[in-house]
């Protein structure tokens, strides 16, 4: 049934609303509807009830009633002053029986009616109401006869509490147009435009309760619509749908009320005061601009857009491909590439997707093929300062939060140009990025969301739309969220409905926005139950392996999480995951620091980690080798600190890794002495050229390349600040000497195959310079990797405080070794392409140094 408020006259003129049930079941009802009426003795004026042609019931008051709604595309012409129409048309819908048949296991056995056949007036409670925000946006005015009725609504830390402002008003007649509003169908999850309307559809197992918010920003600035969905009409299984016809096709924004059991023990979260947002919105509305201290308590509501033409990718555009074992990625975050005034962009776009492509010359010159980028998924930077804490003073930069898993970070659009702004700017971005030959990789956070933990809960969607089905809960201690992933909630990945969630987005962002492959944050926490328990075939880790969309797509597991469950090496894949192989990271900075015994794993992790991948059909580059990555210290810092200095993150320096594995070459910190910091340079020389000699796909940090410092901070999550903004001055100034060897290093492996094989090396392609491999001390290796066309490379690391005088084998029949690398050297000697000829049959290798040579003729 539908209900319809009334105001009925008080003294003073006053009036009270009244809610007055009018169901829709028989042609008899209007008379019953009448009587109803009269009784609440609220009439001023004639009523009159009548049936349309359309055997749809239509109810005309000639006196001072107002429906608490106003339609957005009133056609005033077509209505008379003091009437309301209100229209119910059966309608014939469709449902996907194919995808409702794959989630009819974890449906609720609670009935409803077909969703075929004619539809059913649902029980609707229309009204508008304040915008549910933290803005000050204004009130809500409802027109009726002489007064003005404002209801506002506080949605955070409280239960909602509507209060009614009463004020004199000129006398204003107000008019509606007649509204369709259609059962609706139950997919595809999200927003969908049908051939009767605007379709909504939202999942929730145990919601008792459900209603719909709709808000026009264009048209009544800050006004909220609200529809009540029928449980016996507006839900299929566990899905709840509505379908309303005449919305606009954009600039339309969209939450849901939630309500159902308060179970708190039994891991129930909802709270029908609260607006929250679709998991399937694909466009997230917020703050326009980011770090707008103004607005940091805004509410994300869901928007769409079917208006627009779909983006123009171009006849000649085509997707990379580039295969697995050439790939040199750089690790990167859109904002802090170009925010510094020392990009010397337009202000309108620094920090922008729009400005990662003016500076995509710089990733070209540099020699990367592959960018990775830290989270661009919607995720709100002003978490920290909605409440006092000892983090209020920081913002997200980094990302890791994620509000909705569809939508791209709308404040990386230009110039507060907004979600369809941001949509468009990034798929712009992303062709030109592909135009230039670059792979676009995403790092994607599902092991958690931004609503942390139940001390201090961030409601924004999932926890109040169900959080038993979307978080891992701890049955066994009343309720309580598990936290694997060390931010308060743990995602529950494995369970049907969820995992099926985190499907649809990956092949989302493929087909919609053509990225190459996702690096998946704490990725061990897609390899538990729904109880947290390890698994060891976990379906979701399968299903992205054997979907067909994600087919050609790169997949890299961080394979580990806050719970302890690491699985480097081990990592379930199906012989199509990568990993971030972090025993690489440490092995690689303990030997080339001096630590003692390291020189047989150093030999490991250069020629691929054989003992870790070479398993059924892995290939070397399903290791991602790497040195440094967005956490922890920089490579500068790597070399310019024992210890971190996290103090001015807020937790008292307990946040943040303590086993770096790092070496501030004897001062801590910055230091003007001139040996120090040749030393410091040798040694960010000797990493990266370790790096990118090995078997395996070597990934960097962006900044690494002119040696970008946070001062000893090896967790700066939080600050959009120098500390992780790209200093484009400082670029510059090294240009000619740490830039230029990175950018020679890197093109010289992507010249050079014998750094980059398919396979793992055997015992024809290298040979190691090496009979003491039992040695503790011994801190020297030396080896050759064999050219099948003769072009030999020899390579000699050294992390002795003294010099090692190296015998030289023989070159290649015809050919003679030439000095490529000494990082001894100062640019440009350091690094010749072309090579320095006249190399002995010895060479003397500074402390903390390394050489390659190249068999030429």
């Amino acid at each position: 049934m539908h209900v319809i408020q009334l105001f009925r006259n008080r003294s003073r003129g006053r009036q009270k609303r009244l809610d007055i049930p009018l169901p829709c079941r028989s042609r008899n009802q209007p008379r019953k509807w009448l009587q109803k009426i009269n009784k609440q003795k609220c009439l001023t004026h004639s009523l009159s009830l009548s049936l349309t042609p359309q055997n749809s019931l239509s109810l005309s008051l000639n006196f001072r009633l107002e429906f608490l709604f106003l339609w957005p595309q009133l056609n005033l012409e077509r209505f008379q002053s003091s009437t309301m129409l209100l229209h119910h048309h059966p309608l014939l819908y469709d449902s996907n029986a194919t995808k409702a048949s794959l989630i009819a296991s974890v449906m609720s056995n609670n009935t409803s009616r077909s969703c075929i056949g004619p539809s059913h007036v649902s029980e609707m409670r229309l009204k508008l109401s304040k915008r549910a925000s933290g803005d000050n946006a204004p009130g809500l005015s409802s027109k009726t006869g002489g007064h003005v009725k404002h209801w506002t609504t506080n949605v955070y830390g409280q239960r909602a509490q509507e209060r009614v402002l009463e004020e004199d008003a000129p006398q204003v007649s107000e008019t509606t147009p007649s509204i369709k509003i259609f059962p609706g169908q139950a997919f595809p999850l999200g927003v969908s435009e049908v051939e009767s309307g605007i379709n909504f559809a939202i999942f929730s197992q145990h919601a008792s309760a459900v209603t719909l918010c709709l808000s026009f920003p264009e048209r009544w600035d800050g006004k909220m619509m609200e529809f009540t969905l029928d449980p016996h009409v507006n839900k299929t299984g566990d899905i709840w749908h509505i379908c309303i016809e005449d919305l606009p096709r954009s600039n339309v924004l969209y939450g849901y009320r939630i309500d159902g059991p308060r179970d708190w023990h039994r891991g129930h979260r909802f709270d029908s005061s609260i607006v929250l947002l679709d998991p399937y919105a694909k466009l997230v509305e917020g703050r326009r601009y980011f770090g707008d201290v103004s607005k940091k308590f805004s509410n994300f509501l869901g928007t769409y857009d079917f208006e627009s033409l779909p983006f123009d990718w171009g006849e000649t555009y085509k997707l990379p491909n580039i295969p697995e074992k050439d790939l040199v990625i750089y690790e990167m975050n859109v904002r802090a590439f170009t925010f510094d005034e020392s990009s010397e962009l337009d202000p309108k776009i620094r920090g922008s997707y729009l400005g990662m492509i003016e500076k995509i010359p710089h990733l070209l010159e540099l020699g990367i093929n592959a960018v990775e980028l830290l989270p661009v998924f919607e995720f709100d930077e002003m978490e920290f300062q909605r409440r006092p804490n000892p983090r209020d003073h920081m913002i997200n930069t980094w990302g890791y939060s994620t509000i909705n898993f569809f939508a791209p970070m709308s404040r990386y659009a230009s110039d507060g140009g907004g979600p369809l702004n941001a949509s468009r700017e990034f798929k712009e971005m992303v062709k030109a990025l592909h135009g230039a030959g670059i792979e676009v990789i995403l790092d994607v956070v599902y092991n958690h969301t931004n609503e942390a933990d139940d001390a201090n809960p961030y409601t924004t969607s999932f926890r109040g739309i169900d959080n038993k089905v979307y978080y891992m809960l701890d049955v066994n201690n009343n309720g309580q969220l598990l936290n694997f992933s060390g931010c308060g909630n743990t995602f529950n990945c494995n369970h049907p409905v969820v995992m099926e969630l985190i499907l649809d987005s990956l092949r989302h962002w493929v087909v919609d926005y053509h990225v190459d492959g996702f690096r998946f944050d704490l990725t061990s926490v897609l390899c538990r139950g729904t109880d947290g328990s390890p698994l060891n075939a976990p379906p979701l880790i399968r299903a992205i392996a054997k979907d067909s969309v994600l087919s050609r797509c790169k997949i890299i597991a961080e394979p580990w999480d806050c719970g302890g469950l690491y699985l480097v090496g081990r990592f379930p894949n199906w012989d199509r995951w990568a990993e971030w192989n972090g025993k690489y990271r440490d092995d690689i900075r303990r030997y080339i620091k001096g630590d003692t015994g390291m020189k047989g794993s150093f030999a490991t992790r250069v020629s691929g980690s054989a003992d870790l991948y070479k398993v059924n059909k892995r290939k070397p580059y399903h290791s991602v080798n790497f040195v440094i990555a967005h956490d922890g210290f920089t490579l500068y810092d790597l070399v310019s600190y024992n210890f971190k200095h996290n103090d001015a993150n807020g937790e008292g320096g307990n946040d943040g890794g303590n086993d770096s594995y790092s070496w501030n070459c004897g001062f801590e910190g910055e230091t003007d002495d001139i040996s120090i910091k040749s030393l410091r340079t040798r040694q960010m020389k000797n990493f990266h050229l370790a790096l990118m000699i090995s078997q395996g796909t070597p990934m960097m940090l962006m900044g690494d390349e002119y040696g970008h410092t946070r001062y000893g901070n090896n967790n700066s999550y939080g600050h959009d600040t120098t500390i992780n903004h790209f200093q484009w001055g400082q670029l510059d100034t090294r240009k000619s000497s740490l830039f230029r060897f990175f950018a020679k290093a890197i093109q010289f492996r992507q010249t050079h195959h014998v750094f980059h094989r398919e396979n793992f090396l055997n015992k024809g392609d290298v040979t190691w310079h090496e009979d003491n491999w039992d040695n503790y001390e011994s801190k020297f290796l030396a080896f050759t990797l064999h050219d099948n066309n003769g072009g030999d490379i020899y390579l000699a690391f050294n992390a002795h405080v003294y010099s090692v005088r190296a015998s030289i084998p023989r070159p290649p029949v015809n050919k003679s070794w030439f000095r490529v690398v000494d990082t001894n050297l100062e640019s440009p000697d350091d690094f010749v392409t072309d090579g320095v000829p006249g190399i002995g049959s010895t060479y003397n290798i500074a402390p903390y140094s390394s050489i390659l040579l190249e068999a030429k003729l």
